[in-house]
């Protein structure tokens, strides 16, 4: 075992990054050779003053990136390098924006970090629209799209109502996607400098991708119910933010559901500070929540985004969203401008797929085969703390001592599963631990690969310090 230590003195950003880094350094140059044993966590957290946590998650973060291996009862050992090339270097900027997620996800791992649709036999169906709509828009789709026609705005207005609302036509902007549209909302009514309010955990993508955009991020407490208005009320009058993101209905990762009466508090909070709302509602169609929109109690602040990549296909990068009125043409010059616009195929295939009635069948078949996933899930994670919905395409797993999160997240890899860290889902810097994972499994194509990646995280779990012992 080396008496190496990591030199954390220079970077800013998060420390277990910095030990990360230092590590690799010191494989690149070899400092540390193939083979070396690398300090147990316990004692290199103790020597450099900082938390395991901090340690595990460094040490996950270094086998994601294939340099180290842990060895049951044996420890962390360096790898050889691959045919003796360098290994290739990953900025900090880099991966703080890529998250705790790998650039790259390995070809032969089970993907239980991605909730896209289910293949649910949609490729055939987005087939013959691609063929129809060839043939009846060669010169369409051989140019930009200039001129929106009509049906995808009908589209998004369809797609987008629920519970006896629905959103006027003229405030519909079709996208290339939810997290696009998030991202034209953003930039359209926040400048550079304004602070948008997130949940501590959230969908990390759209945090990160403000950060892209020169806004600050600032954190709000949640509960079992969602945002605590207390807290909200508490940033708006010490913060000023500009604007909130919401996912009041599904939360993702926790599953949370936010009821009315804490929905007109956050609406109420957001209007006597002159706080814009994004509403996140991917996953509202498909629990048959019956709350009503926050874009219905505030209809005059809220931005509702949505799409199909939850519940009928990614592939197409389908989305819209239902703007506060006289905010529709600004939202679409900004989407234009962010993404580059849309392609015709695309959009004209997301709106054929809702107003012919393909995208609601096809999301009924998705959540039957989510649920027939989930109920696996509950077989095989019987007596293990967790949270889930019959109609989601996730779970919450609460880990049993002495796992931490990134560990169990680098254990679970070794043993040829893909999960995420609760890192993968904090907006920003937080000393809050909860040690949990989500499992998401919509991706594998096959049940039988389902049952046997929920019976690998089942091993670990029964497993305990033992597992435990061999990632650390």
């Amino acid at each position: 075992m080396t008496n190496w230590l990591p030199d954390i003195s220079n970077g800013t950003g998060p420390v277990y990054i910095r030990v990360a880094d230092s590590i690799e350094n010191a494989i690149t140059h070899g400092v540390l050779p193939p083979g070396t044993k690398l300090p147990p966590q316990r004692n290199l957290a103790y020597d450099i003053g900082v938390t395991i946590g901090t340690v595990s998650r460094a040490y996950a973060l270094v086998h994601e990136r294939g340099l180290v291996a842990g060895e049951v009862g044996r420890g962390t050992y360096v790898l050889e390098r691959a045919n003796g090339k360098q290994i290739e270097q990953v900025d900090p900027i880099t991966q703080a924006l890529a998250g705790t997620r790998g650039l790259e996800a390995p070809g032969d791992k089970i993907r239980f970090d991605t909730t896209a649709a289910p293949d649910i036999g949609q490729g055939e169906v987005i087939g013959r629209l691609f063929a129809d709509i060839s043939r009846d828009h060669q010169t369409e789709i051989s140019s930009y799209s200039r001129n929106f026609p009509a049906n995808w705005f009908r589209a998004g207005q369809v797609w987008l109502a629920r519970n006896g609302w629905q959103p006027a036509i003229e405030t519909i902007v079709p996208t290339l996607g939810a997290h696009a549209a998030a991202i034209a909302v953003i930039s359209a009514v926040t400048s550079p400098g304004d602070k948008i309010v997130f949940e501590n955990l959230t969908y990390t993508q759209v945090s990160r991708a403000t950060r892209l955009l020169g806004r600050r991020s600032v954190l709000v407490d949640s509960d079992e119910h969602g945002i605590i208005p207390d807290d909200f009320e508490r940033l708006c009058q010490q913060q000023h933010p500009r604007l909130a993101f919401l996912m009041p209905t599904t939360h993702n990762p926790t599953l949370v559901t936010m009821p009315e009466a804490r929905r007109r508090a956050i609406a109420a909070i957001a209007r006597r500070h002159s706080v814009w709302l994004i509403e996140d509602d991917l996953y509202g169609g498909m629990t048959e929540d019956q709350n009503p929109l926050m874009a219905a109690i505030a209809p005059e602040r809220t931005f509702l985004v949505s799409g199909l990549s939850k519940s009928v296909t990614a592939g197409v990068r389908g989305g819209w969203v239902a703007c506060p009125q006289h905010f529709a043409q600004r939202i679409k010059v900004t989407h234009k401008m962010t993404t580059g616009g849309l392609p015709f195929i695309l959009a004209e295939t997301c709106a054929r797929l809702v107003l012919g009635g393909h995208a609601l069948a096809l999301r009924r078949q998705a959540v039957e085969e989510i649920r027939a996933r989930e109920q696996l899930a509950r077989e095989a994670l019987s007596g293990f703390e967790f949270t889930s919905h019959p109609h989601v395409p996730f779970l919450w797993l609460k880990l049993p001592e002495p796992w931490l999160s990134g560990t169990f997240k680098n254990a679970a890899l070794a043993e040829g599963v893909l999960v995420d860290d609760e890192d993968e889902f904090k907006a920003a810097r937080t000393d809050k631990a909860y040690h949990r994972v989500r499992v998401a499994f919509s991706s594998p194509p096959r049940r039988d690969d389902v049952a046997s990646g929920f019976m690998i995280l089942r091993h670990l779990l029964d497993n305990g310090s033992a597992g435990y012992d061999s990632h650390i």
